[in-house]
């Protein structure tokens, strides 16, 4: 990359630079409904995310977890003890790959779930609001194509 670019300032204006305004964002939104996932249901932010994952994709391993929810896979190893501990989730040895370990919410776990959902919903619609529909669709479209474009630069990179 150009190190010196013509079109930019030399100095960089940290609160309007684009990836840490989101990091910002992300980490103001992920402690609000983190506070809530704690207190109603005893749950962290990677807890809840690996039961997300669980409740859309039963049997997914926890290498699958992990890149499903961009996780290191420490991170989410110490998490999924605390659900198997709680027995939130199952874990069983694969029948035609004895390696692979398929996860599973459990009938509390799915129950759990089945009350967080409509939580996170209602969390969304708060967060989006302050958009008319035609924003919201707007909105999301943007935030997709720049995941997509943020995928393909990562690859250039990598």
């Amino acid at each position: 990359m150009n190190q010196k670019s013509s079109k930019h300032p030399s100095v960089l204006t940290l609160e309007r630079f684009l990836p840490y305004r989101l990091s910002i964002l992300s980490n103001r939104i992920s402690e609000i409904i983190a506070k809530t996932y704690r207190d109603k249901f005893a749950l962290s932010i990677t807890e809840w995310r690996i039961m997300a994952v669980l409740g859309e994709y039963p049997g997914a391993s926890a290498d699958e977890v992990s890149v499903k929810i961009q996780i290191e896979k420490s991170i989410v190893s110490r998490a999924l003890q605390k659900l198997l501990a709680r027995h939130l989730v199952s874990r069983e040895v694969d029948d035609a790959d004895r390696r692979r370990q398929n996860l599973t919410l459990t009938q509390t776990g799915l129950e759990i779930y089945q009350q967080v959902v409509p939580v996170s919903y209602d969390y969304e619609d708060q967060l989006q609001e302050c958009f008319s529909k035609k924003e919201r669709d707007l909105f999301n479209g943007l935030i997709d194509r720049l995941y997509a474009h943020s995928e393909s630069i990562a690859l250039k990179t990598s």
